[in-house]
């Protein structure tokens, strides 16, 4: 059994409890919506409810796959709920949100991936919200470049997918995503002219040379946006976080990132994937 590392003074979580975070949190129980802030406990739910954002979960909230990092429920999943789409878009309409985030659980049981039913979402919330920009942080499809085309032609301004960790150690995190399929994901989004994006978390073991090496790959697929942060273990049946990766090695990411050529980076212990995503787009 890995030993456990002590969690350091900066990984301070900040709680929600304003009005702000009860209308947040009424909207999207009355609609019946899943978030990622949620099912993934994320680190940041206080601070965005609290704001009146979130990061909506498509799809349902049982996913086909189980990567060892991540929180959500693993298993069968329920059938698509048609009406899903008009809720997250009505739900986003009440926050008042200029700039929506959208991810999904995997769907591999589905024919298409789930892949129209985000192209729904997407035309749902447009409809709903058109001067919103829109976000979406999207499954790998499983390689099928048809079914990314769907989410393309439905038009959000940013498509993100992430990459989760580097080369070497992806086949141990990732239950069934491979990097080089995640690649070229990427590079095909990249290829339609449409903002690219994607995320890693460290702390599971990477060296500093792999990130590195990470970088030059996805810029090389076209990526123009990154976020990185910190893993922090959501559950015991999950792998253990291998390091605590420092303030300063956030920054020095940042830094060589940035001299690298992306137009954007978010590098600090608590990022995450949507975590000031509107500042980045306005950015």
């Amino acid at each position: 059994m890995a030993e456990h590392i002590r969690k350091p003074d900066w990984l301070k979580i900040r709680l929600g409890g304003n009005e702000r975070f009860t209308q947040t949190k009424h909207i999207v129980d009355s609609h019946c919506l899943h978030t990622i802030c949620t099912s993934g406990k994320c680190p940041n739910m206080g601070e965005c409810w609290s704001r009146g954002t979130a990061t909506f979960m498509i799809a349902g909230d049982i996913c086909t796959r189980s990567c060892k990092f991540c929180n959500t429920l693993t298993g069968k999943p329920l059938p698509l709920d048609p009406e899903e789409p008009q809720r997250v878009a009505e739900s986003i309409r009440l926050m008042g949100l200029k700039h929506a985030v959208i991810t999904s659980i995997d769907r591999d049981d589905l024919p298409d991936k789930g892949a129209r039913h985000w192209a729904d979402t997407i035309r749902a919330i447009r409809q709903a919200n058109p001067r919103t920009t829109i976000e979406v942080l999207i499954p790998d499809f499983q390689g099928r470049m048809d079914l990314v085309e769907l989410v393309i032609e439905a038009a959000p301004e940013i498509i993100s997918h992430n990459m989760e960790t580097v080369r070497r150690l992806t086949p141990n995190i990732r239950s069934a995503a491979r990097y080089d399929v995640s690649l070229s994901v990427l590079k095909h989004i990249a290829g339609r002219k449409v903002t690219t994006k994607t995320g890693i978390m460290v702390g599971l073991g990477e060296t500093v040379d792999e990130v590195h090496e990470l970088m030059d790959d996805v810029l090389a697929a076209g990526v123009t946006m990154l976020t990185i942060g910190q893993y922090l273990q959501p559950s015991r049946k999950n792998i253990p976080v291998s390091e605590y990766v420092t303030p300063a090695q956030f920054e020095a990411y940042k830094k060589v990132a940035l001299q690298k050529g992306f137009r954007q980076v978010e590098s600090a212990p608590l990022v995450r994937s949507s975590y000031h995503a509107e500042k980045m787009l306005r950015k």
